[in-house]
């Protein structure tokens, strides 16, 4: 398969090979210099940082029901 170089340094990757590893428009891949040639490849996915903590920790209790009351957990004072 051969291609041509824009005046812009782009390529057009074939149909074919687009295919075979999945690549969509607006995906991100990556070059590599191996020696003498070029790898492309598709780039890893970079996670976002979380704003928090919730819900990453799976429980194996029953949830609470929507109708409790904190405050039923207070002992009273005699």
């Amino acid at each position: 398969m051969q291609t041509t170089l824009t005046s812009k340094g782009q390529v057009t990757i074939p149909r074919d090979v687009r295919q075979h590893f999945g690549l969509k428009q607006g995906m991100a891949v990556t070059f590599e210099i191996e020696g003498d040639h070029i790898a492309l490849r598709p780039a890893r996915a970079v996670r976002q940082a979380q704003d928090s903590g919730f819900g990453l920790i799976k429980s194996r209790r029953k949830g609470v029901p929507a109708d409790f009351d904190v405050a039923s957990l207070v002992a009273e004072a005699p």
